[in-house]
């Protein structure tokens, strides 16, 4: 049951969120997960959080 809600409570706020929908989930799942974070560039290390950044002038 808990399970269910969880995965309603995610599909309602998925709906609410703007553009970066898929990038605002994973990082809130690494905040969520990873348990030492002394600066957001940390949670570039979560293996929850998949996006990469890359130069576009590369």
């Amino acid at each position: 049951m808990k399970r269910a809600r969880l995965e309603e409570f995610r599909q309602v706020a998925y709906k609410h969120l703007g553009r970066a929908k898929d990038a605002t989930f994973e990082l809130t799942d690494a905040i969520l997960r990873t348990r030492n974070i002394y600066s957001l560039a940390d949670l570039s290390f979560s293996p929850v959080f998949r996006r990469y950044l890359f130069s576009r002038f590369t």
